[in-house]
């Protein structure tokens, strides 16, 4: 590896927040690609690095991080930008709106994409999970663009943080999947966080990524479902 870095990324999965992450901050790195369609994420080499076969991976000069929240946090750290700095009065109120959003924002979309891995193969079950999950994700939203109207720099604000990126990641994906089950969600009902997700959509991070990722020129404000030049989205 001559880049310090290497992501290991699938398409359109968490791995692309990382990757508007590592553009941001101008690091040189190296991709792999993790194949979801022929189950590239449990072969044996991947797992040695993450052992829970997800996606992203990051491998560092201090080994391989997993869990995008982590991978985020260590990243802003280590080279001082996308957050406040620990002694910084704004740190307190970053993490908690960071980790909201990996735990709760985040874990909420995998329940709603994945509702079978949470209530087995019982179809009522899962479109009973998938109904109680958009209503929580409705209120998740709200929380959010309440955020964002405050004008604080945690979010929607100036400097970018890694949570801006993370947030419209989280757009993207609820304005897409399920597919044909997304007449819940519109952007224009949070009006700060549409007003975000234009604002990154133009930044040379995100230009990027629609190139390597096959993202379409409209991401975060009129995503469609990628079509990347190697492997799946889904």
């Amino acid at each position: 590896m001559t880049s310090p870095y290497r992501l290991y990324y699938a398409p359109d999965n968490a791995s692309l927040i990382v990757r508007l992450a590592l553009d941001e901050l101008a690091l040189p790195y190296e991709t792999s690609l993790v194949d979801r369609a022929t189950g590239g994420q449990t072969a044996p080499g991947y797992l040695a690095l993450n052992p829970h076969g997800l996606i992203p991976t990051l491998v560092t000069p201090d080994g391989p991080i997993f869990e995008t929240g982590a991978i985020l946090l260590w990243l802003a750290d280590t080279h001082g930008a996308l957050a406040p700095a620990p002694s910084d009065p704004d740190r307190a109120a970053f993490l908690k709106w960071l980790f909201f959003t990996s735990n709760t924002l985040h874990a909420s979309l995998r329940m709603l994409f994945y509702p079978a891995k949470y209530t087995g193969p019982d179809p009522a079950a899962q479109a009973a999970l998938r109904a109680r999950t958009k209503t929580s994700l409705t209120t998740h939203l709200a929380r959010l663009d309440d955020l964002a109207a405050t004008g604080a720099p945690v979010l929607g604000g100036i400097p970018l943080t890694m949570l801006d990126l993370y947030v419209c990641a989280c757009l993207r994906w609820m304005a897409l999947y399920p597919e044909g089950e997304t007449a819940w969600f519109s952007l224009g009902q949070t009006p700060h966080l549409a007003h975000l997700a234009a604002r990154i959509e133009q930044r040379n991070s995100v230009k990027r990524a629609i190139r390597a990722e096959g993202l379409g020129s409209t991401p975060f404000t009129a995503p469609s479902i990628a079509t990347p030049p190697e492997g799946s989205p889904t």
